[in-house]
């Protein structure tokens, strides 16, 4: 049963001080020699299994880490060749997370013989620095992906190894392997931990892996229904979600036949749907919709997740259980966030951004669901409206992340959202159009959010609508309903960086060019219309971007509207 908005605070506060309560604990424990000794035993027996993550591998940027350079995150580190990149400070936190988890190994090992002795090298420095235990490189951020990566490293690090650099190895990744499953780690990635300790479970030989194994299965039995909907589409409703957790679970699927061993039907089940979903989400330009807190990513990745399915499958035209709605037509593709924001434990990523849109025009990305407003500073930005290719009312927001006790217990989830988010869809041969609606204004301004997109498959134009209107529409029948007041809102398109964008002489139409130099017309009925810095992130960083915002004013008690069309330019 959903939360009432009063009781959502309150809840959120207790579990902040319960959270806040478990990690203080935690820290005292997992600094003592006892814990220590405790996830010492039983000693590895050797490798087993070798796991094989399925994700692409870059050797420009291995070769760029034998020669002592790692580029992560947004950042440069010169170690130089033999370089030790473990005990000198770090360009910022976010490098630090990705430099631990070391899902760069990948990368190196693709370069050669030579690649796989430096990343045992840079293992065993890793070992001598943090190899008891420590807040950051031990923590939950950190040690699931890292515990993933080694145990699919571990067969070609250990091959040129001595006996004993084998022995530490071996004994290290069980170490942390059984670490991982000690953690509070965020209610949101139980399934991912489990996936990492059964790859590393499979990894490792003996007793070690074996319970490691019979750990994952049980875990992923209980959690992978929730997990993965019956549609495909993962709870946290973000599509980079689900592509990474389709790349981990058949890298345990294999890693599992390798053993012997068939995994439980939850797994085959989440691969199939999972599948499913990402060819519905993958876009005429081979990459994913940037929706709830996911990014685009890599087409080679993308196509890398479904190589697998020998069918090729095409996905539906609507996700019912994940509330996204695909129109297809006329060279465009429109794709919308139709349904509420993930809660409860899913919502730590999750964005505040009904009736958002993807489009696609031809194979040019155009508009972005979301996008970022550099003025709209501070923790969770991207994660507000204003940072979506939907409409807003004035400075008000539909729900952010959690701040304060709440969010260091419970981690940054969404609170405040829309609860109630609609869609009607019409579809024929000639056109498709939907009806959208979310409620995240009622409770402020009795008004409502509707969106109207109607795709025109013979002209091969997107036309839409986007108003507010009173909730109860006998409202605006009664005299003096509600006072006559005004609201600025806007409609924001945020464009892709390929995107170029210039205003007409008239001040209104705007000309769209993606890669193909293709033109198309944004033409509305705006009372102002402007082009505005945004940024588009990739492999989380920023990159310049542009936004077109269409302005209006909404009366209270009797609504507004924008309506706007995309068309293609001739000539």
């Amino acid at each position: 049963m959903a939360r009432t908005p009063v009781l959502e605070p309150l809840a959120n506060l207790a579990g902040g001080i319960g959270g806040a309560l478990r990690r203080q604990g935690e820290r005292e424990w997992f600094g003592n020699p006892l814990h220590r000794l405790a996830i010492a035993s039983p000693a590895a027996q050797g490798l087993a299994a070798n796991p094989h993550d399925l994700r692409p591998v870059n050797p420009a940027r291995g070769r760029q880490i034998l020669a002592g350079q790692f580029e992560l995150a947004g950042a440069k580190l010169l170690v130089g060749p033999g370089g030790d990149p473990w005990d000198r400070a770090l360009p910022h936190r976010r490098f630090g997370i990705v430099l631990h988890r070391m899902g760069w190994m990948g990368d190196l090992l693709s370069v050669g013989p030579e690649a796989a002795a430096q990343g045992l090298r840079l293992v065993l420095d890793w070992r001598r620095v943090f190899g008891k235990w420590n807040r950051f490189s031990w923590g939950p951020d950190v040690l699931e992906r890292r515990v993933f990566n080694l145990a699919c490293a571990a067969r070609r690090l250990a091959a040129g190894a001595s006996d004993a650099e084998a022995q530490t190895f071996t004994q290290d990744l069980a170490r942390q392997a059984r670490h991982l499953t000690r953690i509070a780690i965020s209610p949101d990635r139980h399934v991912e931990r489990a996936v990492a300790a059964g790859v590393a479970g499979c990894a490792l030989a003996g007793e070690p892996g074996e319970a490691l194994i019979d750990y994952a299965m049980d875990r992923l039995k209980a959690e992978l229904p929730e997990a993965v909907r019956p549609d495909g589409v993962h709870a946290s409703r973000s599509p980079e979600r689900g592509l990474e957790l389709l790349f981990d679970l058949m890298t345990l699927d294999e890693a599992l036949h390798q053993r012997g061993q068939a995994g439980p039907d939850e797994i085959n089940r989440a691969i199939d749907r999972l599948t499913a979903a990402l060819r519905f989400f993958t876009l005429p330009d081979g990459a994913l919709p940037v929706l709830q807190g996911g990014e685009a990513r890599d087409p080679r990745t993308v196509a890398a997740a479904v190589a697998h399915d020998e069918a090729g499958r095409g996905g539906p035209s609507r996700a019912a259980f994940g509330g996204f709605q695909r129109l297809d037509g006329g060279g465009l593709t429109v794709l919308a966030d139709a349904a509420p924001p993930a809660q409860g434990r899913w919502s730590v990523g999750a964005c505040a951004q009904p009736l958002a849109i993807e489009i696609v025009c031809g194979a040019d990305r155009l508009v972005t669901a979301c996008g970022w407003s550099p003025d709209a500073a501070g923790p969770g930005a991207l994660r507000l409206i204003d940072a979506a290719s939907t409409a807003h009312l004035g400075e008000l927001i539909t729900g952010g992340p959690l701040q304060g006790l709440a969010a260091y217990g419970l981690g940054p989830r969404l609170t405040g959202a829309p609860r109630q988010v609609e869609a009607r869809r019409h579809d024929s041969d000639v056109a498709a159009w939907l009806e959208l609606f979310h409620d995240g204004w009622v409770r402020r301004t009795g008004l409502v959010h509707e969106r109207r997109l109607y795709l025109d498959k013979v002209a091969g134009e997107l036309r839409g609508e986007d108003s507010f209107a009173p909730k109860d529409a006998k409202e605006e029948a009664r005299p003096n309903a509600a006072p006559r007041r005004y609201m600025p809102f806007a409609v924001r398109f945020h464009l892709h960086p390929d995107c170029r964008a210039s205003i007409a002489r008239d001040n209104k139409s705007i000309l769209l060019r993606g890669p193909s130099d293709q033109g198309w017309w944004l033409r509305n009925d705006a009372a102002e219309v402007s082009l505005q810095p945004s940024a588009h992130f990739e492999d989380g960083q920023p990159h310049r971007a542009q936004q077109i915002v269409l302005k209006g004013q909404v009366r209270l008690d009797k609504g507004g509207r924008i309506r706007w069309k995309l068309s293609r330019a001739e000539g």
